[in-house]
């Protein structure tokens, strides 16, 4: 059964981090917050974790479109090959906050995702998830907890989302009620950004 632990946004436990660290490290899968609806993630260099996640979200690896969620866009080199300025100033204009932007991938994807032309990029505007994702390394890959029914609780209250997946991961981090809006999406591979799926994040801004 999983873990759960209770993590407050304005002051994350450094103690509470290790932990989701270390399980995040050891291969394991965990639910935690973000600034749009709860996600759920693993080490992005840990192909065992990686194939686990797509085996619960029922998709062939290859085949799924995870998000990378980082830090910062520090590390944006390790995996998204060299983009023009006007695309790095969307960016730094955009984020933290409630977008994934797809950009093109390089070279050095981990293996599982080296067939690959793009990749999705989260810095979320949340600093349990940052400090997850800064503590640990590397980015976390990750999917959004979907409903199959409407009742929206149970991908918004951290409780029922514990009693739903407690068997299936290893940590539920409690970081107070999520949302039930998903990240809005923008392609940036293109000359003119493209609204994929309009979410939380104002589009307007591009």
């Amino acid at each position: 059964m999983a873990e759960f632990i209770k993590i407050y946004e304005d002051k994350p436990s450094e103690a509470a981090i290790k932990k989701v660290v270390e399980v995040l490290r050891n291969g394991g899968l965990v639910i935690y917050p973000t600034d749009t609806v709860y996600g759920i993630g693993c080490d992005i260099t840990n192909s065992r974790a990686l194939e686990r996640l797509a085996k619960l979200k029922d998709i062939k690896l290859e085949k799924a479109n995870f998000s990378f969620v980082c830090s910062s866009l520090s590390n944006l080199s390790d995996y998204v090959r060299q983009i023009d300025t006007s695309t790095f100033k969307i960016l730094k204009r955009a984020l933290p906050g409630p977008y994934t932007f797809i950009l093109p991938g390089n070279n050095d994807l981990p293996k599982e995702f080296r067939k690959k032309k793009t990749v999705g990029i989260r810095v979320p505007d949340n600093n349990i998830a940052r400090q997850i994702v800064e503590v640990l390394g590397n980015p976390i890959v990750s999917s959004s907890i979907h409903d199959e029914d409407e009742v929206i609780e149970y991908s918004t209250d951290p409780e029922l989302i514990f009693e739903k997946w407690q068997n299936k991961v290893d940590l539920v981090i409690d970081g107070g009620y999520g949302e039930n809006v998903p990240s809005t999406i923008i392609d940036l591979t293109g000359y003119e950004p493209i609204v994929v799926r309009e979410g939380k994040g104002d589009v307007d801004i591009f």
